[in-house]
């Protein structure tokens, strides 16, 4: 995990984005102590740091924590870019359905292709080509 490519800074803005919303929902509060919102979101907080550092670890805290999402906050899940679950993996696929992975692989196997090619990869309009109608 490379985190200079921007395949990778792409997912990064994603996710900061979404701790950041998860920060700022009060709903959050409603259904769960505070105090253990505290320690996911600095759980969240810590797993961006470790992932900005390059820390190939981090991917599996990044599973659990999305999945945590959906379990702990299903009111919010949907706020959770798909392409997040993409990006993490594991249990997280378990929340796509199987026509939503077969486009990501393939837009995954467009980027590797690029890569060994040297070529720049824009994830997002990648994916909005293959998945418009």
């Amino acid at each position: 995990m490379n985190p200079d490519l921007p395949y990778h800074r792409y997912h990064m803005a994603l996710l900061k984005s979404l701790f950041d919303t998860l920060r700022a929902q009060s709903v959050l509060m409603e259904q769960v102590p505070e105090e253990s919102n505290i320690l996911f979101l600095e759980r969240f907080d810590e797993m961006i740091g470790q992932l900005e550092a390059g820390d190939h670890d981090a991917m599996y805290s990044g599973q659990e924590i999305l999945c945590q999402i959906i379990s702990r906050y299903p009111q919010i899940a949907h706020l959770i870019p798909r392409d997040l679950l993409w990006y993490f993996g594991g249990d997280c696929l378990h929340f796509m359905p199987d026509e939503e992975i077969a486009q990501y692989q393939l837009i995954d196997e467009h980027r590797a292709a690029a890569e060994e090619r040297g070529e720049e990869f824009n994830w997002e309009q990648a994916r909005q080509l293959i998945q418009s109608p």
